[in-house]
Order: structure tokens, then C-alpha cells, then sequence
């Protein structure tokens, strides 16, 4: 079995990334929230907060920056609840966007009619 990088990674530097803490706030964050970045990094920044802020200059997912950070995603909640504390990032839930963008009904009902009158 071919392990991956994640897999060698040390775990007193994961200890040391974190600052020893083992969990983030779980309803701040899922997979798939997309994180903004609010500001630059600045000098004296924790390197993968740096990274971070480097990434969200568009919208990036939690799984993305993990990805691209190659670390775990529980340690990337982690430092990502960091930069939420200090106001570096806003947080975009999709599931609020997916709510707003449903189709109206009626319009559903007359493409269906019509699609039934082809």
C-alpha cells in the first residue's frame, strides 16, 4: 500500500500547527463551506494561516484548502476558526445560496406543459 503524505505527516508538528488543540467548533464549517478572505496576511502570520488567506482571495472550499495545505481537514477547521475569530475570513454556507436559488413553481408547472405539448 502507497502511503500518502498525509499519512507521514508528524503529529507533534499537527500538535504544533494547532497549538495543541484537537477540535474547532463543528457548526462554524463543513466540507464544503466556502471561506473569503477579509484581508492580507501580515507579517509574523502562522504560515498556513498566510497560505490560507492566500487562497481565499476567492471563495475556496474547507476540502480545497485542506487539499492544498495537505493536511487534515479537522486541523484546517481548526486554524480556519482562528482567522474566523479575528474577523480574517467570512464563512459561505452553500446551503443558504442553494435556498435562494430555486425555481419558482409556476414556471416549473408551464415548461412542463409545454414540454408536454411538444
Amino acid at each position: 500500500m502507497n502511503r500518502r503524505p498525509i499519512d507521514r505527516e508528524s503529529p507533534d508538528r499537527l500538535y504544533t500547527v494547532t497549538g495543541g488543540r484537537t477540535r474547532a467548533d463543528e457548526t462554524a464549517f463543513d466540507s464544503v463551506s466556502l471561506i473569503v478572505g477579509e484581508c492580507e496576511p501580515v507579517p509574523g502570520m502562522q504560515s498556513e494561516h498566510v497560505t490560507i488567506l492566500q487562497l481565499a482571495r476567492r471563495p475556496t472550499a474547507v476540502v480545497e484548502i485542506s487539499a492544498e495545505l495537505r493536511l487534515p481537514v479537522s486541523v484546517v477547521k481548526i486554524l480556519l476558526r482562528d482567522l474566523l475569530d479575528t474577523g480574517r475570513i467570512t464563512v459561505r454556507h452553500p446551503s443558504a445560496g442553494a435556498t435562494a436559488a430555486k425555481p419558482d413553481p409556476d414556471i416549473l408547472r408551464q415548461v412542463l406543459v409545454a414540454l408536454n405539448n411538444l
